[in-house]
């Protein structure tokens, strides 16, 4: 298993709209396994790869660039940042949290918090209050030479490491840098297999904003089978109940048959279910009642797909201790190849 890829997608910033250092790593990183690489006018990472036969399938795996992140949106004269994200975030997990300021120039350390009095000299009510979203800011340190380094619209991410510990990896922006390293990791696999189908691997902008890139590198490609990849809930800790799991860690890759953005094509989840009972990939069903992903908009673009979702469980989503279980990750991995193969 390719570790080193993966800590370096996981670490690399890229908030919706600003996926461009992620793009140039994976850019770096498919040299020579596709047969034509173009970048969209949204900046989404179009990779194709050719079919030997005429008037072949396509087949198009959809892969998020961008993880959840803020950007600067207005800066005191004191030099405190204010902000606003650019996907969901729960501001219970958002207090003192190390930062990173990307700008044009360099990026800047910070740390966040929220507006507020210290628990010294807190009273009981301000103690059991859960700041609003905008009331967080961050502090660069330098006071009001903030303003002459840093710009409204430049983009703020969590600045904390990838972990390996025991049979998972932590880290931020494991959604979706998961799917990214899926989409890398499926195509070295498959070697000279699958090539009866048009394969197209995208590596979408700003779907946590609304499946943006997805939807026009969808409608350009027009694909006969979408799938989705993408992290899912994994919602098997203390304090949930078990039908709200969503996914158990260690049961396999998801295979995801319904969110509030598509529902899955029937036969296609029996033919990738059967794939798996036949290979012994283990797998498990899963539904979101909320949320969607991006294989939603390969199904609805232009005439429209059969899609179908490839997810991996993933303990404390849109945070900075994001968990996955290595062998469900190998899983996903296996069964994208599996599948591709059949072509």
């Amino acid at each position: 298993m390719n570790i080193d890829l993966l800590k370096r997608l996981c670490e690399m910033p890229g908030v919706p709209g600003n996926e461009d250092r992620v793009r140039d790593l994976i850019s770096t990183e498919i040299e020579g396994l596709f047969d034509e690489v173009t970048v969209d006018p949204m900046g989404s990472l179009l990779c194709k790869r050719n079919a030997t036969g005429t008037d072949p399938l396509k087949i198009m795996l959809l892969c998020h660039m961008d993880e959840i992140g803020f950007l600067v949106s207005h800066i005191s004269d004191k030099g405190y940042l204010y902000l606003q994200p650019v996907g969901g975030f729960d501001p219970r997990n958002l207090f003192s949290r190390r930062v990173l300021v990307c700008t044009d120039d360099g990026d800047y350390k910070g740390v966040m918090n929220p507006g507020g009095k210290p628990v010294h000299i807190a009273s009981p009510e301000d103690r059991k209050k859960v700041p609003e979203l905008g009331e967080f800011f961050v502090d660069l340190g330098m006071g009001e030479k903030a303003r002459d380094v840093v710009k409204v619209g430049d983009f703020v991410v969590m600045d904390e490491p990838f972990l390996e510990m025991g049979d998972k990896f932590v880290s931020k922006a494991l959604d979706n840098r998961i799917a990214c390293w899926l989409g890398i990791e499926a195509i070295r696999q498959l070697g000279d297999k699958g090539h009866d189908a048009e394969i197209h691997v995208a590596f979408t902008c700003q779907e946590e904003v609304g499946l943006r890139g997805a939807r026009t590198a969808s409608y350009a490609i027009k694909p006969d089978i979408g799938i989705g990849i993408d992290t899912t809930l994994a919602c098997d800790t203390p304090g949930i109940p078990e039908k709200d799991a969503t996914t158990q860690q260690g049961k396999g890759f998801g295979l995801h048959v319904r969110d509030s953005s598509f529902i899955a094509d029937k036969a296609l989840v029996k033919e990738v279910e059967s794939l798996a009972i036949k290979n012994d990939i283990p797998y498990q069903r899963t539904m979101l009642a909320a949320g969607g992903q991006d294989g939603a908009a390969a199904q609805q673009a232009a005439a429209g797909a059969r899609a179908v979702g490839i997810v991996v469980g993933t303990r404390y989503i849109h945070t900075v201790t994001e968990m996955v279980e290595k062998g469900d990750l190998q899983a996903a991995l296996d069964i994208i190849v599996a599948y591709l193969s059949e072509f």
